[in-house]
């Protein structure tokens, strides 16, 4: 679902197009097959691959653009997600990518994506966030957070058992509902509360949210950067080095994936660094 719904808006009115098209039902009458694309035109690699993409959607913003792993490709990145575009401009590939030998995925394993998640993590201060932490944590963790979500509920009911595993974390606002709805005024009314870690357990917990104003709050922003990391759900967790965990997981599988990205990432550094 979530790649359908990244296809149709990224490709409005596109819905010829093979990536994103209906299968072919029974009955219908066979066509020619369709004469191979034009390559696009450019001077680089990159600039060819951004002129491809702006043909499908003028309107597109591109965040980034760049060498691929994959041989032959440049790989894009568009509302938190990666694409991959042919280095002549004539073909898109979108979804997972797999290097059989390694056994590895190749587009959310992308260094530019880690990065890219990692300078937009990095926007957002700690003190615009709500945090939950033991002394000393092992770990800090990025969740963006509803206050109506079920699993977000679920995920803060255990907040202490997280914290007695050395993880702290840090939630900011991902209002599902939209700006203006009723979701949205909520968590600013949480956001400009005076205490802001009891007004969050109190709205996670079903207590009515008192209407709250405040000179400014970072809630709009924390949406807007959800908006461009792709976030199509709550919670929505990622890890120190812009790894997105996924949804909801309990305590000890949150430190398991902790400790198992810590350790891959040890597994890579030169000998003789820390």
């Amino acid at each position: 679902m979530k790649h359908l719904l990244f296809c149709l808006a990224m490709l409005p009115g596109l819905a010829s197009l093979s990536a994103c098209a209906q299968a072919p039902q029974p009955g219908a009458a066979a066509q020619a097959p369709a004469a191979a694309p034009a390559a696009v035109k450019g001077n680089t690699p990159d600039e060819r691959a951004r002129q491809a993409l702006l043909t499908l959607n003028p309107k597109m913003q591109i965040d980034y653009i760049g060498a691929a792993a994959l041989p032959g490709f440049r790989e894009a990145i568009i509302g938190g997600q990666v694409v991959l575009i042919s280095d002549d401009g004539k073909y898109l590939v979108q979804g997972s990518v797999v290097d059989i030998g390694s056994q590895k995925e190749l587009t959310q394993s992308s260094p530019a994506l880690s990065k890219y998640r990692q300078d937009l993590l990095k926007s957002v201060k700690t003190s615009e966030r709500i945090v939950f932490a033991p002394p000393n944590p092992k770990y800090t963790i990025s969740v963006f957070t509803d206050i109506e979500c079920g699993y977000c509920r679920k995920l803060h009911s255990e907040i202490a058992e997280y914290n007695k595993r050395g993880i702290a974390i840090e939630y900011m606002a991902f209002p599902r509902m939209g700006l203006g709805s009723q979701d949205h005024r909520d968590m600013i009314s949480v956001w400009c509360a005076t205490d802001r870690k009891q007004a969050l357990t109190d709205a996670k917990g079903g207590k009515p949210v008192p209407a709250r104003a405040c000179k400014s709050t970072p809630v709009d922003m924390e949406y807007h950067v959800g908006q461009r990391l792709g976030i199509s759900g709550t919670p929505a967790i990622f890890a120190p080095d812009g790894t997105q965990l996924g949804g909801y997981l309990p305590p000890d599988k949150m430190r398991e994936a902790l400790d198992k990205l810590a350790g891959e990432a040890q597994a890579v550094k030169p000998a003789g660094m820390q």
